[in-house]
Formats: structure tokens, C-alpha cells, sequence
């Protein structure tokens, strides 16, 4: 049997429990601090409650890390020099170097190390990256990737609007479509990207715009924003190539569309995608995971993709702060983010 165990009781931490459950592995115990305490989430599921890593990590066989981002390395290094596979909610780190010790200390204690970008188990996502591997559309040369929606409803004292623990929205949004570049056109070796809160961080939204340049020649698009009225969340992507296009848009299904203020309201605390995908995509993330870890199949996302899309992260930041492109993994241009 394998024992799961949730570190963090918040949003990430019920989802994942979720899923767990939905896969036939109802977590064995819950951990989380005093702000969002375990005891309300292990009773859902009959789990273990506990506020002291050390007693947590005899109990469980695999640790599923869902707190802060700031925290992901510690709980993820700790749980591997404790002989415990790991599974971490994105980002992987905070920084590439956090990320580069989480991915040397799984592989030194030969544990599994599974980052949870779950934009890959979306289906019009899986489904753009099968008709590229297949042909379909020839060698990629430019991607459209787009995610807008509103920041999370936070308090002001949260560790989430402390851009120096969370990453702000490029490490909390748009690194999922970072991941999606890299993988549906591999590499990238160079960032541009401009930012509206790095000019006005007294408004309280955030747009960021990045070009990727991709060492096989293709060049990314990739746009995510916090400036949309709640319960806005909408996400398009598009793949040209010599051969074809593929092309994909959450709001497809509603030729006009309306967002009203007074919708925000109702609106979540924590915006999520929409999709009609069967099973939920967050279900089949973990369904994964778990035949992974059960020797069934082979990872989709690997301990280095968790480590680029860091990487990537990273250089978009770095490029927003000094108004030049920034190279990734070692390349010549103005600033340079490697490993």
C-alpha cells in the first residue's frame, strides 16, 4: 500500500487530496501550519493530522508537497534524504538553485521526484502536443500561448503577495505555459519579457508579456496575465508550423461573452481553468503519478522539465528587471540564467 502524505491543507492541498482519493489512495496524513491547519482536511479522508515533519514523514511512503513555494525545496529535500518519494505541486523552487538541490537530492536517495504541471494533462494540451510529435503541422515556428484571469484573493499579510516567497504571477501562472513551450518546441535559449507591475506594483494587477527564442528555431509568444475582472479565466494557444496550424481556446464554445464586475463577487479565491475533460485533468495528474510510482509507466513530466520551467521562470523575471533579453543554459546573451 502506498502512503500518501499532503503537506498543506490550502487550495493545492484539497485538490491533490482529491485526487488521491479518486485514484484509490485516500492520503494517509495531512501536515500544514498554523494557517491553514491539517485537522479539517486529514478527517475527510480518515488521515493522520500532524503539525511536526519528523512524526509526519515515518507515516508516509511518498510526500506530496503543496505548501508555499518558498517552502517546495526544504519539505522536497528533506522528504528525499528521508528515503520518501516526492511529488511537488509547481513551481519545483523558488530559484533555479533550490530546484538543482531538490533534483540532486531525489536522484542521490533514488527516490522519484514528479513536478505537478497539470496544463500537460489537460486534454486540448495533450492534444496539441500529439498532433505536433505525429507531423500534423511540420516543424513549429511560432507558438501563441495565453492564460488571464484574475490574482488570487489573498490576504495582505499572505506569503502569496510577497513576491520574494511566491514569484508573483510568473512563477505561479505563467510558468505553466513556459512548461507548455518547451515542450511542445523543445529548448529555449534566450528570454525577452516586460511586465506592468514591475512600473506600477501599486495597482495590484499584473501582465506579462515573453518572446522565447527556442534553439531549434521556433519562437514563442507567451502572455499571462492578473488584470481580468473575476471570474474571468481564459486560456488560448496556438502552433504554427511549415505544414499547418493547431489551435486551441477555452472560450470557443461561447461566440460572445460577457464579464460583469458585479460577477465578482461569487468569483473563487483561487482562479482555475475550466475544461470538459474526463476525468479532471488534476485526477488524471495524480492517476499518473501513481502508475509511475507503481513502475507502470514512465513519467510525463521528468525531474529536468520541473528544473527548466524554473529555469525559464527564472529568466522571464530577470529580463523584466533589467529590460534586456536574458540567455537560458548558458548561451551570450546580455544576462545569462544557467544551472
Amino acid at each position: 500500500m502506498t502512503r500518501i502524505g499532503i503537506v498543506g491543507a490550502g487550495f493545492m492541498g484539497t485538490t491533490h487530496a482529491a485526487a488521491w482519493a479518486a485514484a484509490g489512495v485516500p492520503p494517509a496524513a495531512v501536515i500544514a501550519g498554523p494557517d491553514t491547519p491539517p485537522r479539517v482536511l486529514a478527517d475527510r479522508y480518515g488521515a493522520v493530522a500532524h503539525t511536526e515533519l519528523g512524526p509526519f514523514l515515518e507515516e508516509v511512503d511518498v510526500v506530496d508537497v503543496c505548501a508555499p513555494t518558498h517552502l517546495h525545496a526544504e519539505v522536497a529535500i528533506t522528504a528525499a534524504d528521508a528515503g520518501k518519494h516526492v511529488v511537488c505541486e509547481k513551481p519545483l523552487a523558488r530559484t533555479v538553485e533550490q530546484a538543482a538541490d531538490v533534483v540532486a537530492s531525489c536522484a542521490a536517495a533514488g527516490v522519484h521526484l514528479l513536478v505537478a504541471h497539470v496544463v500537460r494533462f489537460f486534454p486540448e494540451y495533450a492534444a496539441a502536443k500529439a498532433a505536433i510529435d505525429r507531423g500534423v503541422i511540420g516543424r513549429p515556428a511560432v507558438l501563441r500561448l495565453s492564460r488571464a484571469t484574475y490574482r488570487p484573493h489573498k490576504a495582505a499579510d499572505n506569503w502569496f503577495l510577497d513576491h520574494v516567497k511566491s514569484g508573483g504571477l510568473v512563477f505561479d501562472l505563467m510558468v505553466h505555459d513556459l512548461d507548455q513551450a518547451r515542450w511542445l518546441a523543445g529548448d529555449v535559449t534566450s528570454v525577452y519579457a516586460r511586465g506592468v507591475a514591475s512600473a506600477g506594483p501599486e495597482a495590484g494587477v499584473d501582465h506579462v508579456v515573453a518572446v522565447l527564442r527556442h534553439a531549434g528555431g521556433a519562437i514563442s509568444h507567451v502572455d499571462a496575465s492578473w488584470a481580468h475582472p473575476p471570474p474571468t479565466f481564459r486560456t488560448r494557444g496556438e502552433v504554427a508550423g511549415d505544414l499547418g496550424v493547431v489551435s486551441w481556446d477555452s472560450d470557443r464554445d461561447q461566440p460572445v461573452r460577457t464579464v460583469s464586475r458585479a460577477q465578482a463577487g461569487s468569483s473563487a479565491a483561487i482562479p482555475r481553468p475550466t475544461t470538459a475533460a474526463t476525468p479532471d485533468p488534476y485526477a488524471a495528474q495524480i492517476a499518473h503519478f501513481l502508475a509511475v510510482l507503481r513502475g507502470e509507466t514512465s513519467p510525463i513530466v521528468t525531474a529536468a522539465d520541473g528544473l527548466a520551467a524554473v529555469e525559464l521562470a527564472t529568466a522571464v523575471s530577470a529580463s523584466i528587471e533589467s529590460g534586456g533579453p536574458v540567455a537560458v543554459g548558458g548561451t551570450d546573451e546580455d544576462t545569462e540564467v544557467s544551472r
